[in-house]
């Protein structure tokens, strides 16, 4: 984690002591003290939206690369096959080519 980012430790939160006034606690010692622990909550927030967002980032990463390496064993697979099973599909793109190639002449 950011331990540059966070000034206490949990244990530094449990084992700090306070010196006692006639009234109690000194108010501005535990004032100083709670708010360093506030400005730590609010940069672990802050750590755990970056993480949140750089954990998205990757699994859209993760879903393109999958779905890359299934359309390439998809190719494979066709490529393997060769010439000896001809589709539908390879048919429509060979006659689309054809189609681009024509009419781009005729223009």
């Amino acid at each position: 984690m950011d331990s540059d980012r966070i000034a206490l430790t949990m244990q530094d939160i449990l084992e700090k002591e306070f010196k006692v006034d006639a009234r109690g606690y000194r108010m501005q010692e535990v004032d100083q003290f709670l708010d360093i622990i506030i400005h730590d909550y609010n940069e672990y927030n802050n750590i755990i939206k970056e993480l949140i967002k750089e954990r998205k980032s990757l699994e859209l990463e993760n879903a393109d690369l999958k779905q890359e390496v299934r359309d390439l064993k998809s190719t494979m697979d066709t490529l393997k096959s060769g010439e000896k099973e001809i589709t539908n599909v390879d048919l429509l793109r060979r006659i689309s080519q054809l189609e681009k190639i024509i009419l781009g002449r005729e223009q």
